[in-house]
């Protein structure tokens, strides 16, 4: 019993039953089968963007232009389509623009060896400063985006939202990769002991810079459907969402520094905030105490991996008193 509730993903699955349970009982409605697929759909991307960060983590890295390279991704998606392509070339003009943005995080930090949170402080700004550049500072509207552009995040299938299923389906391929592949053992080596993972063929650098691409692609992609679903394009698109991003992974059990986590504790992870989202409007608290939520998660769970993670010293020398 007791191993049972030392499980991370238990207890957060847990506390979410919790929260969820403690609304019900002030407002019942929350509770419907279509409320809560509606929390899920709200939460698509926050899970998304997870599940790269989480692996960039892994490295014993950290991503902080994930939300950047989604609102260049979205602004550059929007624009696209004002330019009249195919909706199907949009998509993956959005992923491989996200996977360039996320190789030039991988290239610095791998090649001239920059820590990865200066790296990806400077690109999260210079981001910034190309969607200004681009734009002019101007939106684009809904009215100025086709209806095909607009329909596919929202368009409904057995219950859920087109966008909701591509986060399933990424949730899948996630646990694939990080669970079943060479390339996964890869991320929990590199983050777990990087010196030994050198003994073992592993390259180092090349590892992160996969894991930055492979976080810069989940990005772009979700810069479109970002955009899509709520029908605007403008320079500051998900403005500090990437501390929702850390949060999730963070709550979610993947250790800070590297080497340990799972998908499912990610997913949990980001749900958690997701209902915590939903519900601040439901219980009359403003959603901007969001990200003070957010940033104190952050500290508690550091805190908590940290002292789950701690290991005992072997005492080898007893006071006369515990002799006798």
């Amino acid at each position: 019993m007791t191993r049972f509730l030392k499980s991370r993903e238990i207890l957060l699955a847990l506390a979410i039953l919790l929260l969820v349970a403690v609304i019900a009982t002030r407002f019942p409605a929350f509770v419907a089968p279509r409320n809560l697929a509606g929390v899920f759909n709200d939460t698509s991307p926050l899970i998304i963007l997870a599940i790269g960060q989480m692996i960039v983590i892994l490295t014993k890295c950290i991503d902080l232009s994930v939300a950047a390279t989604l609102a260049l991704c979205g602004m550059v998606a929007a624009m696209l389509n004002g330019a009249g392509l195919p909706l199907p070339l949009i998509l993956l003009a959005a992923i491989v623009l996200g996977a360039a943005l996320g190789a030039v995080n991988g290239l610095l930090v791998w090649k001239v060896d920059i820590p990865p949170i200066v790296v990806t402080l400077g690109t999260m700004t210079i981001y910034r400063g190309i969607i200004f550049l681009i734009s002019e500072g101007k939106w684009i509207n809904a009215h100025q985006m086709t209806a095909g552009f607009k329909d596919l995040p929202r368009t409904e299938i057995l219950g859920l939202h087109v966008m909701s299923w591509i986060a399933i389906a990424v949730i899948a391929g996630g646990a694939v990769l990080v669970n079943r592949t060479a390339l996964g053992r890869s991320f929990y080596a590199v983050g777990g002991n990087p010196h030994a993972a050198v003994y073992t063929g592993i390259d180092v650098g090349r590892t992160q810079a996969v894991a930055f691409v492979l976080s810069g692609a989940l990005a772009g992609l979700t810069g479109y459907l970002w955009v899509a679903r709520y029908a605007v394009a403008y320079v500051d698109i998900a403005g500090g969402f990437e501390l929702d991003v850390v949060a999730a992974c963070v709550i979610g059990g993947v250790a800070i520094a590297g080497g340990a986590g799972t998908i499912l504790g990610c997913v949990l992870g980001a749900l958690f905030l997701g209902v915590i989202k939903n519900a601040l409007p439901v219980v009359g608290i403003s959603p901007f105490w969001q990200l003070a939520i957010s940033g104190s998660a952050i500290i508690i769970a550091v805190a908590f991996n940290a002292r789950q993670g701690r290991a005992r010293g072997r005492i080898i020398l007893r006071s006369a008193e515990a002799r006798a």
